[in-house]
């Protein structure tokens, strides 16, 4: 199984493209600003040149109407992401209308550095245990609920396409093309895990975030509650976990 997605693994980060956003896009712009923008450095650079009445007239008339141009589009699509919104999307248009907290770096005993905090985040939230004994042989469990195609687009659809990434660095919304394309891809992958009862150690594997807790202001021990800590899993792990926590229940 784990070679199995290795190699899917493999084959998706050297055939799909990687985006990069950048944090300078806007999503409001326009062709009409472009051409609003190069009219207005045009009149700018010859008013700079020839320094007459007229071309400064011309070049104030330009300046105002290309940013009343910009707060007109600002406007138009704030309104129109307002009018489309949904409950997932309100706290995007939150951080928006209210902009991002400045990030802090939290100061613990005895971590001066971000290797010494994570090592020390590390032993208090893991700390060391008995290596696990191998499983013995996996034998089918022939009542095991089957797992289905449909089980893993349902559990598909409930993940957030802008999730962050686990270990594998492949979003769910790759993941969800994958199984939109060829749906027996990860139905082959992951049955015989539900057919033997079986988690394996590479689906176990997650990226852990220490987040801010707003209001929080205490950093005296890790396990002060100023900080709170996600994972993002092994993307294909939470269709198995999903997929059977509906047959349980």
């Amino acid at each position: 199984m784990s070679e199995s997605l290795n190699r899917l693994v493999a084959l998706l980060k050297e055939h799909t493209p990687v985006s990069r956003p950048s944090h300078h896009s806007k999503p409001w712009w326009t062709p009409h600003l472009s051409i609003l923008r190069r009219e207005y450095h045009k009149a700018a650079r010859a008013a700079r040149k020839h320094d007459s009445p007229h071309m400064q007239e011309v070049a104030g008339s330009s300046k105002a109407g290309y940013f009343k141009a910009i707060k007109a589009a600002k406007s138009k699509h704030w309104s129109s992401f307002l009018l489309t919104a949904t409950p997932q999307s309100l706290w995007t248009a939150k951080r928006f209308a209210y902009g991002r907290a400045q990030p802090r770096f939290p100061s613990l005993p005895g971590a001066e550095t971000p290797q010494q905090m994570n090592s020390v985040l590390l032993e208090h939230f893991f700390p060391p245990k008995e290596p696990f004994s191998p499983p013995p042989r996996l034998r089918p469990n022939r009542s095991a609920p089957l797992l289905t195609t449909d089980d893993i687009a349902a559990a598909l659809s409930k993940c957030s396409p802008t999730s962050a990434p686990g270990p594998d660095g492949i979003p769910y919304s790759t993941w969800k093309q994958v199984n939109k394309i060829n749906p027996s891809i990860l139905l082959h992958i992951l049955s015989p895990l539900v057919l033997l009862g079986y988690h394996p150690v590479s689906l176990k594997s997650s990226n852990g975030v220490v987040l801010d807790k707003p209001g929080k202001p205490s950093y005296e021990s890790p396990s002060s509650s100023a900080k709170k800590s996600t994972c993002a899993l092994l993307r294909p792990a939470l269709p198995v976990r999903r997929t059977l926590r509906a047959h349980i229940t």
